[in-house]
């Protein structure tokens, strides 16, 4: 979870093995004020039951084609999420999210958390 206006992580939260975004999103027990509006991605469908105030674009399927003002709404909330995209990429570069984790699992989310504080760190002093 980011925080768009500052491009910093607030919290991370991980599982043993391959698991569905949403479901770990689900286990975290992260709870968000009714006030704070979320966006997402596809994979979190049924978000907006749990939480109301969320922005997910629309999926289109062979018999329901998007709308012009469906695919406007989903061109916008994509380019909104590009700056968490941003961030998620940034963290890929330590390549321990973006390949097989090799090490103890036991420390994957203290490794993680700390690169998480090391890109914080980077925004606070302005580096890139």
């Amino acid at each position: 979870m980011a925080d768009k206006k500052t491009k910093k992580i607030i919290c991370t939260s991980f599982l043993k093995g391959r698991n569905h975004d949403f479901k770990l999103f689900k286990e975290s027990k992260v709870h968000l004020c009714l006030s704070t509006k979320m966006q997402a991605d596809t994979g979190y469908q049924g978000l907006q039951k749990i939480h109301g105030n969320t922005e997910m674009p629309k999926k289109k399927s062979k018999k329901h084609p998007l709308s012009k003002a469906d695919k406007q709404q989903n061109r916008i909330i994509s380019s909104e999420r590009v700056l968490i995209e941003n961030i998620i990429r940034k963290i890929k570069i330590f390549r321990m999210i973006a390949e097989k984790y090799r090490n103890r699992r036991k420390r994957f989310a203290m490794r993680v958390n700390l690169i998480a504080a090391f890109y914080n760190r980077t925004i606070d002093l302005g580096l890139k």
